[in-house]
């Protein structure tokens, strides 16, 4: 295991304004990340110049990952109207740049945390991209270019993915699948989307309704299995807020204060381990975006408030 020390320093990367049109009354809450930069900024919980636009996910970072014809057609617009309508966005020139940028963002936060022990992409998390096509409001697969980048550059071997987005992560399964160097660890509903789901080396599927407790539970077992000393020298957490008992799409039934404990436990298990973390925001389709925001907000503040309680003196 690659041995990390935690500085108190947290560094945040957004894409916020690299915005992109979506047709009126689209379900997808493209305000929610700027929101979330707001609430942040607002709290004063890092310092202003820790909070970074990240440099785009180069060809060559993408190519690690995804399928030579399925990235050009996507970058230069050559997308089929059935592709664009299995990923659920009009295609545009801002949504290439915005889907590269935030790509970006993933890979910048895992070479932060590596360095300094947590770090985060306020967007992210788009797992149901698949080496070949998107889907899901997903077009790369974001997790998987960063845990190829940092293997790349020789900073790790090993990756855990922790998917607590309420939706399986079929296209990082898929990615994955025969690679022992990256385990990827989806809990998340038993019925929701995707309704065909790809094998993970670990999945944990819930029941429509599952609340705190039992959630809590089934995560706390799982980890004991997902961070292994010799499984993990970078962890990637996809922090989804539509787990939550009023997300339109969650069809489970966790508390703010339920992901709250989630949280805590993810961050707290990787740190007891001295394993880096790079967070992703995940999912959230709250019926208040107001709601998806402090979702997200406490997982920022929970991971801060981690960081900073391990620093030795």
């Amino acid at each position: 295991m690659i041995a990390i020390s935690f500085t108190g320093t947290m560094k945040l990367f957004y894409t916020d304004q690299f915005t992109f049109p979506l047709p009126e009354g689209h379900t997808f809450p493209i305000e929610k990340y700027a929101l979330l930069r707001k609430r942040i900024t607002e709290a004063g919980i890092v310092e202003p110049e820790d909070i970074r636009v990240p440099d785009a996910a180069t060809e060559e970072d993408i190519l690690r990952v995804h399928d030579p014809a399925y990235v050009h057609r996507f970058v230069t617009g050559d997308m089929s109207s059935a592709e664009m309508r299995k990923i659920g966005f009009p295609w545009s020139q801002a949504l290439v740049e915005r889907t590269k940028r935030s790509c970006g963002a993933t890979i910048q936060a895992c070479f932060a945390a590596l360095d300094e022990g947590i770090a985060a992409n306020l967007a992210g998390g788009t797992h149901h991209a698949f080496p070949d096509k998107g889907e899901g409001y997903c077009i790369f697969n974001d997790v998987a270019i960063a845990a190829r980048a940092v293997q790349a550059e020789k900073r790790v071997r090993r990756v855990v993915i922790i998917d607590c987005d309420v939706h399986q992560g079929n296209g990082t399964a898929a990615i994955f699948k025969e690679d022992s160097s990256v385990f990827n660890f989806s809990i998340h509903g038993e019925k929701n989307f995707p309704f065909h789901k790809e094998k993970s080396d670990l999945d944990v599927a819930l029941k429509d309704g599952t609340g705190d407790a039992a959630y809590l539970d089934a995560l706390e077992r799982s980890l004991d299995q997902v961070l292994r000393p010799d499984r993990a020298d970078l962890a990637i957490y996809i922090a989804g807020a539509d787990p939550f008992l009023d997300d339109r799409f969650g069809r489970l039934s966790l508390s703010k204060d339920g992901l709250a404990e989630r949280d805590c436990m993810v961050f707290h298990r990787c740190a007891e381990r001295s394993i880096p973390v790079a967070i992703t925001m995940g999912g959230g389709y709250s019926r208040k975006v107001s709601d998806t925001v402090e979702i997200h907000f406490q997982t920022v503040r929970i991971a801060v408030e981690t960081g900073r309680s391990r620093v030795v003196p």
